[in-house]
């Protein structure tokens, strides 16, 4: 019976991440991008509909194996793409666990200059730095139980209001902004992409 060996399989998937990282480095570009997609899809699909133990090790992978291994895996693809939205995910919810004070102030900074993207986010109203890494969380989770492509649109909100934010705080920060900006536009677009079944 295909649905109950599928589940066995599902809490080893997690393991075996920092292995495909390794084939990464030996194997060529076409390779390592073949992989960085295979492997993003297998995490995707392990994780989805599922609300017990494996999705929590899912949101946590970064911990588990290393923003490094990820990086190995996924840093190159294309931002728009499978595995360069599971990226920007890890990285968000890395950013505002190191540096969730600073993160939390961007976004009260930005979150009038982008109300729509402020509902949209989702941020609890306190924005303080455990409502942002509860939204890095919560996004996290999102994908991995199904609603993927409502995650990638709560993340590029997030990262538009922290755009917004960063410009109101500093001059010196625009470059930084022009960036969350860019990641923004394609975590929308990889959202787009999923829901018409193109994300790959």
């Amino acid at each position: 019976m295909p649905e109950p060996e599928r589940r066995r399989e599902r809490p080893l998937l997690s393991d075996r991440v920092e292995s495909f990282a390794e084939a990464a480095i030996d194997d060529g570009p076409l390779a390592r991008l073949e992989l960085a997609h295979a492997t993003a899809a297998a995490l995707v699909d392990a994780g989805r509909g599922d609300a017990g133990p494996e999705t929590s090790r899912l949101v946590a992978l970064a911990e588990t194996v290393g923003l490094d291994t990820l990086s190995e895996l996924w840093q190159d693809s294309p931002p728009d793409s499978l595995p360069g939205a599971l990226w920007a995910l890890y990285l968000l919810r890395t950013w505002t666990e190191r540096q969730g004070e600073a993160v939390a102030r961007m976004y009260r900074a930005g979150r009038g200059y982008a109300p729509g993207d402020e509902v949209v986010a989702g941020v609890a109203d306190a924005a303080d730095p455990g409502a942002v890494q509860a939204l890095a969380d919560a996004v996290l989770t999102g994908a991995y139980r199904g609603d993927f492509d409502v995650a990638l649109e709560r993340a590029a909100a997030f990262f538009r209001v922290v755009a917004s934010g960063r410009r109101e705080m500093s001059a010196d920060e625009v470059e930084l902004a022009v960036r969350n900006e860019r990641c923004a536009d394609a975590l929308q677009r990889a959202a787009t992409a999923w829901r018409e079944g193109t994300l790959h």
